[in-house]
């Protein structure tokens, strides 16, 4: 019995060691802090719509409140409310959407552009080297194959070899 206890505990103290490794990593913290911020942003984005770009717009559409825009399907009884299709609420979040959208692709377009005019980094010395020893190959293979090139552009044929037309040399 107490071995299978022990056995639990290192498999418990195991999974947490796992876990810790795991939730340390950057990666899951670069995760929860955009969790945050873009939680706290489409915030102020709902805020910018429903109160400061709503308002001017149902104005423009002849004073009425977007939130109040629905259409009754069935008018509400003594114990329940109104069934509605709130097509208001819906071109709100919508237009939410869009601006959270907008914001969200100058915000990528900024950071490639940042990204594009960031100075490449320097190759790594072993690549350098095995660049290095890439030409010196194509060098030496180019310096021996000179000669025979040299030679079958004069006209001498390989041993064995035909012309084109068919008859013998």
């Amino acid at each position: 019995m107490t071995k299978v206890i022990e056995h639990l505990r290192d498999d418990a103290l195991h999974g947490a060691q796992e876990f810790k490794k795991f939730a340390i990593r950057g990666n899951i913290i670069d995760l929860a802090v955009g969790v945050v911020i873009g939680t706290a942003f489409g915030k102020i984005v709902s805020s910018l719509v429903a109160d400061i770009i709503m308002p001017p717009l149902g104005l423009l559409v002849g004073g009425m409140k977007f939130t109040h825009m629905k259409i009754v399907l069935q008018p509400g009884m003594e114990n329940g409310p109104a069934v509605t299709i709130n097509y208001g609420t819906f071109i709100q979040t919508c237009t939410d959407f869009a601006i959270i959208a907008l914001a969200i692709f100058l915000f990528v377009k900024a950071i490639a552009r940042f990204n594009r005019s960031a100075a490449p980094a320097p190759p790594a010395a072993q690549e350098v080297l095995l660049s290095e020893i890439r030409d010196l190959l194509k060098s030496i293979a180019h310096h021996n194959a000179a000669p025979s090139r040299a030679a079958t552009a004069e006209g001498a044929a390989a041993p064995g070899a035909s012309s084109s037309s068919g008859q013998p040399p």
